[in-house]
């Protein structure tokens, strides 16, 4: 479990990172690399939930080796699929990433949102319902190995 103080925020008291896969964790369905290792070494702190709807269709074989869920969405509203998701774990002891519209929901259910914006863009509405935005989810998950960085973005 990861836990921090943040001043003017609140405590947190997270257990579970939830992230999209393509285009957040992979580009074209190819997971980025040195995540593996990355993923892993979160996977100390927090289970890792891995909620797709696999545009590509390389999840599975892609994060072979990684420690976490994954969990395939099918049928339609994916949208509210994840945010379910979520809510089922617990929203409050949840961080997410995303960057679609179909996180939006996900991310707004979060105790933490985090929006990425790699090659394949990110949406103005997930950007609005993050609390948080970075670069990489390499960038997202250093701010759980090195909470400062986290303190610095949402204190008040």
């Amino acid at each position: 479990m990861f836990s921090v103080d943040i001043p003017g925020f609140g405590s947190l008291m997270l257990e579970h990172f939830v992230s999209d896969f393509s285009g957040t964790l992979s580009e074209d369905g190819t997971l980025l690399d040195g995540l593996r290792e990355k993923l892993n070494e979160l996977s100390g702190i927090m289970q890792i939930h891995i909620v797709t709807s696999d545009t590509f269709g390389k999840a599975r074989d892609e994060l072979k080796g990684v420690l976490c869920a994954l969990h395939l969405l099918d049928g339609h509203d994916h949208t509210m699929q994840k945010e379910l998701y979520i809510r089922q774990l617990g929203a409050d002891s949840v961080v997410s990433l995303g960057n679609g519209n179909n996180d939006v929901r996900m991310l707004q259910a979060s105790r933490i949102g985090i929006a990425v914006c790699l090659k394949e863009g990110c949406s103005l509405e997930a950007v609005k319902a993050a609390r948080i935005i970075v670069r990489s989810p390499m960038d997202a998950i250093d701010l759980f190995l090195c909470p400062e960085r986290l303190i610095a973005t949402l204190r008040q």
